[in-house]
């Protein structure tokens, strides 16, 4: 398993020559003044200019799966704890040809009216499993240069060359899902 740092980009082939469905596990714990504290994992499939082809290409607790079959979450987790609190498999040989980006991003919901940030959060990470095996074969783990944000880019699964790449982004957002959705021309109050 290899430990990646963040901006640091990895050629998934290397680590695994012939992967076809990936887990990408998403998990942390919360500060033990017990309260709620429900944190969401997403993905938005992008094209190769950054762009979202349309809102079916988006995966959230509200929405399990996508219009491709190419991502499907494994639903909400709203304590954190030990291990993957959340899910999304990525079916890497269904994903469209025009699709440059999968984009994974973690927010803290009602964190602007509850007044959480990231800093109340330890043992953040993201990992990426072989589906047919189980075997983890890289995560990057958030430290706390995102005391202050509400929401994390925390990775894209990114194609560069016909190779796909794990890139460990970690970009902080103020803001929740709403606002990230906003940045990707993504309105998520439309039907």
């Amino acid at each position: 398993m290899n430990i990646v740092q963040r901006d640091q980009k990895v050629k998934l082939s290397d680590l695994l020559p012939d992967f076809e469905v990936l887990k990408v596990g998403l998990g942390w714990k919360v500060d033990a003044s017990g309260e709620e504290f429900d944190l969401d994992a997403s993905a938005f499939m992008l094209t190769h200019d950054n762009q979202v082809r349309n809102k079916k290409d988006f995966v959230f607790y509200n929405n399990l799966s996508d219009i491709s079959g190419v991502l499907q979450h494994s639903g909400d987790n709203v304590t954190g704890g030990e291990g993957d609190c959340e899910q999304i498999t990525v079916n890497m040989k269904a994903v469209p040809p025009e699709i440059g980006h999968i984009t994974f991003v973690v927010t803290i919901h009602k964190a602007l009216e509850r007044q959480q940030t990231f800093g109340r959060v330890n043992d953040a990470y993201i990992r990426v499993v072989d589906a047919k095996t189980g075997k983890e074969i890289l995560r990057y783990n958030l430290e706390k240069e995102f005391y202050s944000a509400t929401s994390v880019v925390i990775a894209d699964i990114a194609k560069f060359n016909n190779e796909w790449y794990f890139d460990a982004v970690g970009v902080p957002f103020s803001g929740g899902l709403e606002a990230i959705a906003n940045d990707f021309d993504l309105d998520l109050t439309k039907k």
